[in-house]
């Protein structure tokens, strides 16, 4: 399920796992999460990191060895949440000005010991400046393809 709501994008999933598998599954395997074709870089993806510690980084690595850092990791408290920056303008190009970026909180609730609800909420899209409102459809999608991908890996 997604929805919209003025500056945040949100989306959830409900997965047949323990909230601590979930969050596990989600930050170690982040590469086979990502999208391949969501890339900034002039070659192919090799792999998509994501450190897992505040002051990480999120990064695709190009075939050619190439690095894509596209956002920092803010947050980090397992198994209940990350947060994430995202430093990617409006016109998908790396944004290096921070008080332009915008942030994504992915939490994982337990609904059950077998069960778990993972939501991401990509927040203060306004931040982006001009044209904010027209990425925020396309970023919609993506976070639904990042759930539908994590929900195949569990």
């Amino acid at each position: 399920m997604t929805t919209q709501d003025l500056t945040t994008v949100h989306a959830e999933i409900t997965v047949d796992v323990s909230q601590e598998r979930a969050f596990q599954v989600f930050t170690e395997q982040f590469d086979a999460i990502k999208p391949r074709e969501y890339n900034l870089l002039a070659v192919d993806i090799a792999e998509t990191v994501l450190e897992p510690r505040v002051g990480g980084a999120v990064y695709d690595r190009g075939v050619d060895g190439s690095i894509c850092r596209w956002a920092r990791v803010l947050e980090f408290e397992p198994p209940t949440r990350f947060v994430i920056s995202w430093d990617i303008g409006t016109t998908w190009r790396l944004e290096t000005d921070l008080s332009h970026t915008s942030e994504v909180e992915i939490r994982f609730e337990p609904l059950s010991p077998d069960q778990a609800r993972v939501t991401v909420d990509h927040r203060h899209l306004d931040r982006h400046g001009e044209g904010w409102e027209d990425s925020s459809t396309g970023l919609e999608g993506g976070w639904q393809a990042f759930l539908e991908n994590f929900h195949n890996l569990v």
